[in-house]
């Protein structure tokens, strides 16, 4: 039996990058990668944000919530570069893994709190973008250890403690 605060550290499985974008320049659209650069100097490498803010080096949301902001905006798809975020994850909630250490690809990434959104969703998603985002706007992380990250890399939570169900 576990108590809960075993329970804040079992995970049933690893995630899995969906998606990758930079912003390069500040209010400009967001590009669509296969692959980022990050370093524990700078964050995210070509990106504008690249050696500002060390909680919010990167920007990461939960891909099973594009279809709900979707919903919520009349939408009948999401373009994840609408929402200006970095990686799209799918597979995990990334709500849970709030102060935990996360591995993907090449890099170690700790995740330091939510991305609220901001007044672009009104513009980018219409009226009540905002509304519809709040809640589903992601995570903050910052970058622990430098590497390559790519879609399709696994991202395996690596706090000391969490481990993965072993139940089918």
């Amino acid at each position: 039996m576990y108590n809960i605060k075993d329970l804040f550290n079992v995970f049933p499985r690893p995630g899995r990058v969906e998606w990758l974008g930079i912003r390069p320049e500040r209010r400009e659209p967001v590009q669509v990668v296969n692959e980022i650069n990050v370093s524990d100097k700078k964050g995210i490498l070509g990106d504008h944000y690249s050696g500002r803010s060390g909680n919010r080096h990167v920007t990461l949301i939960q891909a099973e919530h594009l279809p709900v902001v979707a919903a919520l905006t009349a939408r009948g798809a999401l373009d994840p570069a609408l929402l200006r975020r970095n990686i799209v994850v799918s597979g995990l909630n990334l709500l849970a893994l709030k102060n935990h250490q996360i591995q993907i690809g090449d890099a170690i990434l700790e995740i330091t709190g939510q991305c609220h959104p901001c007044s672009k969703m009104e513009v980018a998603l219409g009226p009540g973008g905002y509304n519809a985002m709040r809640g589903h706007g992601g995570l903050t992380a910052k970058v622990i250890h430098s590497g390559a990250i790519r879609v399709g890399d696994e991202v395996i939570v690596s706090s000391r403690m969490a481990h993965f169900s072993t139940q089918e």
